[in-house]
């Protein structure tokens, strides 16, 4: 999804919550500056990796039931904040959406052992890009909730796990797995709202499947 395409939904997600679209711009800033020396690379390196069959991880509840290997179909994407759960799973995910939530360390774990890892900046996370985004040594790629340039990019998608399936339907997958996905009970972290969280995952459905391109289809695992 290309950035105008994305730009109305981005404005109804930020009216919706209140968020702050300079804040974005601002975090996305910072992200370029602290990975100036991070081993950053292009949207080349995601056409390689991303073929017609993709299956792409969340957080939900249940996901270790279904992390089985006949559930996995072609090249992994996951989201940031299963990656704890996916690793002690045995799982190395080839691709890791995140904006530096969840378990840091397991993340930058991934990330050496070769996971392609989309780091994302949006207003509510300044402070963890901060911290932590230049932590990321091996292959990376800058995403953003705003305005893309030359080096931060935007491929639509709201939380990690719907980010991820937006990543996917870009570099052409025709066919996407979700697991760990429950759209209705939120695994909820500490300090987090639940319903807060709520209205994030119905964003995440609607971006998921309301906006789906006819010619992608999404399966479900359970």
């Amino acid at each position: 999804m290309l950035f105008p395409e994305w730009e109305k939904t981005y404005l109804e997600i930020i009216s919706d919550f209140g968020f702050d679209r300079e804040s974005d711009e601002s975090s996305a800033r910072m992200l370029k500056a602290v990975t100036m020396n991070s081993d950053l690379e292009t949207d080349d390196i995601l056409n390689e990796m991303i073929g017609e069959t993709v299956t792409v991880i969340g957080n939900g509840p249940d996901l270790e039931m279904s992390l089985k290997e006949e559930n996995i179909h072609g090249m992994i994407i996951c989201s940031g904040s299963a990656v704890e759960r996916v690793m002690a799973s045995g799982i190395v995910p080839d691709i890791v959406v995140t904006d530096l939530d969840g378990a840091i360390s397991p993340q930058i774990k991934s990330n050496l052992m070769g996971s392609v890892t989309l780091l994302h900046a949006h207003g509510d996370n300044s402070h963890l890009i901060q911290r932590y985004a230049s932590e990321f040594k091996g292959p990376v790629i800058l995403t953003t909730q705003s305005v893309p340039d030359n080096i931060i990019s935007n491929y639509g998608g709201f939380t990690d796990g719907d980010r991820a399936v937006c990543v996917a339907r870009h570099f052409g997958a025709k066919e996407i797995f979700l697991i760990g996905f429950d759209f209705e009970r939120p695994y909820l972290k500490d300090g987090t709202d639940p319903e807060i969280k709520k209205r994030k995952l119905a964003w995440a459905k609607r971006i998921i499947f309301d906006m789906n391109c006819p010619d992608v289809k999404i399966n479900v695992i359970h």
